[in-house]
């Protein structure tokens, strides 16, 4: 005959749920959309690219020929 066995729960009961977060769970997607919005709302910032030109085209190209 088998041994009862005790499970132990670390969730709290169903009516009273709790989620806790770390910090930089919600910091972090805070400070990308602040950092996101600013560069939309200022792009007279930016700055050309150097790269090289032909990587641009190539790039451009590709769009093209997926999604035009």
């Amino acid at each position: 005959m088998p041994a009862p066995t005790h499970t132990t729960s670390h969730r709290p009961a169903a009516d009273g749920v709790e989620i806790r977060l770390p910090w930089w769970a919600v910091a972090l997607p805070a400070v990308v959309f602040a950092a996101l919005l600013l560069m939309i709302l200022s792009p007279g910032r930016a700055q050309a690219a150097s790269a090289d030109p032909a990587l641009g085209q190539l790039i451009e190209r590709t769009f093209q020929l997926l999604f035009g």
